[in-house]
């Protein structure tokens, strides 16, 4: 069967959805092939292309799947904005795989912070006697202007704008930018200051919005991270597609 859409509007706007992410809106071109919406579909949602399955929803009601070979175009299924996109990975070893991601399904063991103080032998213990991080009085003053910057940053930062952030390192000073949506604004309870979620537009985080098990926002898995204010820059920061650099190579 060889299949194209025919007429109307190219792009089609669809939310993708997955065991692992959260709901998010995407733009995808009528005329992809089946594996070519795979690929697509496989750095939002994590799974590997050969493991899909793909489910087409309106609303919460099945319309149908969406299958085919190298023939067949997304556009050949009735496809519409805002219909959503479910992918269900049948890789056996995935569910398995998921209970990973439950926190609640993991015993822990919580320590008084009081009790944990008094303790010798510690990474605290440590640093006190050696007058590191924030032991280290000569540091107050130097934190201070940090806050300062940081809070006049965040300042010019809404949750909801389109961010790049800023990743390069003393290690990796061309590691470049990471493109992503402003998630959460203001102070955490793991580390002191002001500081910016972001969820990536691309499986490069480090978490899903939560830290430590607390939930500061929601994230598709590997999407969020927590970056200083002075690294976000907000604007016209559209998401990359990365079929437009392999049309350049």
């Amino acid at each position: 069967m060889i299949a194209v859409h025919t007429g109307g509007n190219p792009i089609v706007t669809l939310f993708v959805q997955s065991d692992n992410t959260i709901a998010s809106e995407r733009r995808f071109d009528k005329g992809l092939t089946i594996p070519q919406l795979k690929a697509r579909l496989e750095p939002i949602t994590g799974i590997m292309a050969p493991s899909q399955k793909i489910l087409l929803y309106s609303d919460k009601t099945l319309v149908g799947p969406i299958a085919g070979d190298d023939n067949v175009f997304l556009g050949a299924f009735p496809v519409a904005d805002f219909m959503t996109l479910r992918v269900v990975d049948l890789n056996p070893a995935a569910s398995a795989r998921n209970q990973y991601n439950d926190l609640s399904l993991v015993e822990k063991y919580e320590m008084q912070d009081d009790k944990y103080d008094t303790l010798r032998d510690t990474v605290r213990d440590f640093k006190r006697r050696n007058k590191l991080g924030r032991f280290d009085d000569a540091r107050s003053s130097a934190t201070d202007d940090d806050d300062a910057a940081y809070e006049a940053a965040a300042a010019k930062i809404t949750v909801g704008d389109r961010c790049q952030v800023d990743v390069s390192t003393t290690a990796d000073p061309d590691a470049g930018t990471k493109r992503g949506v402003v998630k959460f604004l203001g102070k955490v309870d793991f580390k002191p200051g002001h500081w910016v979620g972001v969820e990536y537009d691309e499986p490069v985080g480090k978490h899903d919005g939560t830290v430590q098990g607390k939930a500061y926002f929601a994230a598709r898995n590997k999407h969020g991270a927590f970056v200083r204010p002075t690294r976000v820059e907000v604007g016209d920061f559209p998401e990359l597609d990365p079929f437009d650099e392999l049309e350049e190579m």
